[in-house]
């Protein structure tokens, strides 16, 4: 018996969980619950000098100063005037052996929805 279907049944129990959806151009995107800080509404972003142009420089997050990367940029999506329900999602990125914080604009945050093993 191959030690495969063990570390594939894992692998998809791993993946199950509560996520935050969020809208992206007309897609549906999901990010582990568990990994985000909170959801706050567009401020003011403090551009960096010769940086990828899917970052869109840095926040002063209650003294904390976090990298925000604009998602539609990233992914190769075209560019859309921000609205009300544009956000930035403050999120928890592992980076090795650590953790740190960045933000991601998105379009719109959707819901919680619960996601099964089996789904």
């Amino acid at each position: 018996m191959s030690a495969e279907p063990t570390t594939t049944a894992t692998a998809i129990t791993a993946l199950a969980g509560k996520y935050l959806t969020f809208a992206l151009a007309d897609e549906e995107y999901g990010l582990p619950v568990l990994r985000v800080r909170e959801i706050i509404k567009m401020m003011d972003i403090t551009e960096v000098p010769q940086v990828p142009p899917h970052i869109k420089g840095v926040l002063n997050l209650r003294g904390k100063v976090i990298p925000v990367i604009d998602l539609r940029r990233k992914f190769g999506f075209a560019a859309q005037a921000h609205t009300e329900r544009t956000c930035i999602i403050d999120v928890d990125v592992v980076l090795s052996q650590a953790t740190a914080l960045m933000g991601v604009v998105v379009d719109a945050v959707s819901e919680v929805v619960n996601v099964l093993a089996a789904e």
